[in-house]
This record gives C-alpha cells, structure tokens and sequence, in this order.
C-alpha cells in the first residue's frame, strides 16, 4: 500500500549485524538481524490495519472507526467512529499526493476524506448505496480533485474521478474479494484478490490479469511502483516480484505477510508474529521486534512503523 507523496529510506544491513543476530532470544528468532524497531504506547487496543504518512505526520486507522494521529505527544485519537460515526472498522488508508488528505475505507461501506490540516471531515460512505466491506484505497492527484480507487470484499473495484462525488464500479476478475490495491500513476495501479491473482489497469476502469502461476498461497498486499516493477505478499511467507518479463519468489518462512513496501532492490514486509523482514541485494533477512501481534501494514521512509493486533505500533527510526 504505497502512497506516491511519501520518499522511501531503507537501512542497508552489515555483515555485522547479521552476525550479531545470530544470539538473539526472546525479542525475534535466530538469524534476525539488529535493527532498533521499538514498542510505542497507543490510545488504544483495538487493531490496527493501516498507517500513513501525510503533510501532518503519520496516521493510523483501525476497529472501531478510530484513527490516530502521531504528534509530539505521542498517539492521540483524533477520530473514534468513523467517516459515519457508527464505528464501522476502518480496513486501508491513502494519502493525496499533496499530503493534505487522508482518506481511509472499511466495513459497512465506509468512506471517508479527513483533512489533515484544518480536521475536516467528508463522508462518501455507501457509494451507489453499496454497503458490503471495504478492504483498501489508492489516492492519485491532490487534494479536492483525486482519483479514488477503493478494493471490494464483493471482488468489486469502486473507482471515482471526481474526489469521491460520484462512483462506478467494475468486476475485474472472478468476483472474489480484493484485498489490496495501490497506484503508480495517475490511473495506473495493480490489484491482488482472494483467488491467488494479480491485475493491472491503465485507465483506472478496466483491468487485465498479470499473474500469478502456480503462486500456491493467497496474496495480501501489493506494491505498485511501475508497470514493470510490482511486488506482492502473502501468505507461507511468500513475496513475488514482477520485473516486466516475470515473476520472481522470494521466501521468508511460513508467516502470512499482510503489507509490503518495496523500492528497486530493497523492501520491507511484516505479517504473523510480529514478523518483519528487510530485503537488500543480499535477499531477505528477519529483524527483531519487541512484539508477538500480528502486523498489518509497515510504512518506509525516514521514520519506519509498523502496526498491528491490539493497537500494536514499532517504529524504527
């Protein structure tokens, strides 16, 4: 779930480190590498799905319609309920490429835009008076004329070009649940869904399958950073990269692994157990964590966060 504002850093890991790892105890298994990935107190025990950077620093969304914002104070709640107030959980999240909008979805139909700089909040819950739950969104353009792509549990894509005033939708494969989607452009964007497969479009409307074959397990999150530069997680701790010509496996261990963010030949994933795991040219290695939850999505950049079950929240900075 990449949102096109936000400028990637990812830590180089040392021989060192590594071998450091080799000892490592309760805090992560053996063979994960050193990284200073923290435990932050959070307003909250509910779950958890999202996190996002944004003009205002980074937001989280979860159970309960709560979102949370990151301020010097620390995690403060700056919405509990939702885009409606009836506390639909809230699934995924997107940041307008100026990083003035957080918009975020979830169950019930929820859809809401939150101004993160005045707290304005506009709610385009129920598209179409469509109310089954909503799994992610993907934001192009800038705040108040964004494209607005948002995953469908009913295996629909809803798509918007007018800032959320009016919705179509679309059925891009066999009807099975969507449950990740993210954009590299404008109105190009890839999508995986509950039947193992990944689809791209170039218009924003109509989609076309890309793969996987054979993948074997179900596909939770995807990064889309070109046409020819896609990666996918999922679940017996796979990720897939897709280089234009074909797909490439990569194996972490048997963790579900529900987000990834990549960016050439390094990237961050995290799923069950607390897990996290950093790849670099050298492939994928496991960092420690102070936490067995289970995460759901991982932000990159110059602060790392990772959040989870029961209002878990590590960042490493």
């Amino acid at each position: 779930m990449e949102q096109n504002n936000t400028r990637r850093r990812f830590l180089q890991l040392s021989g060192g480190a590594v071998a450091a790892a080799a000892g490592l105890g309760a805090a992560g298994s053996a063979g994960a590498a050193v990284v200073d990935w923290v435990s932050v107190e959070t307003p909250t025990s509910s779950t958890l799905y999202d996190v996002k950077t944004t003009n205002n620093g980074v937001y989280a969304v979860g159970s309960g319609g709560i979102v949370l914002s990151r301020t010097a104070a620390g995690y403060l709640t700056v919405l509990d309920g939702g885009p409606t107030g009836n506390g639909n959980t809230l699934r995924g999240a997107s940041v307008s490429d100026d990083g003035k909008r957080l918009w975020f979805v979830g169950n019930s139909g929820a859809i809401g835009e939150y101004d993160v700089e005045t707290g304005d909040l506009n709610d385009y819950s129920a598209p179409n008076d469509v109310t089954n739950n909503l799994n992610d969104v993907a934001v192009t353009g800038n705040a108040g004329e964004a494209n607005v792509y948002v995953a469908g549990d009913s295996g629909k894509m809803y798509y918007s070009f007018d800032n959320g005033e009016t919705f179509d939708d679309v059925t891009p494969a066999s009807g099975s649940n969507i449950n990740a989607v993210d954009f590299h452009d404008e109105r190009s964007g890839h999508i995986v869904d509950g039947n193992k497969t990944v689809l791209y479009t170039d218009d924003g409307a109509t989609w076309d399958k890309l793969g996987i074959a054979d993948a074997n397990n179900n596909f939770y999150g995807v990064d889309s950073d070109d046409d020819d530069d896609v990666t996918v997680s999922g679940g017996g701790g796979t990720v897939w990269n897709w280089d234009g010509s074909e797909w490439r496996r990569g194996d972490t261990g048997d963790a579900g692994l529900r987000d990834v963010e990549a960016a050439g030949e390094s990237a961050l994933t995290v799923g069950g157990g607390g897990k996290v795991f950093r790849r670099d040219t050298d492939g994928w290695t496991q960092e420690a964590t102070p936490v067995g939850d289970n995460l759901n999505s991982v932000l990159t950049g110059d602060l790392e966060v990772a959040v989870g079950a029961g209002g878990t929240i590590v960042e490493n900075a």
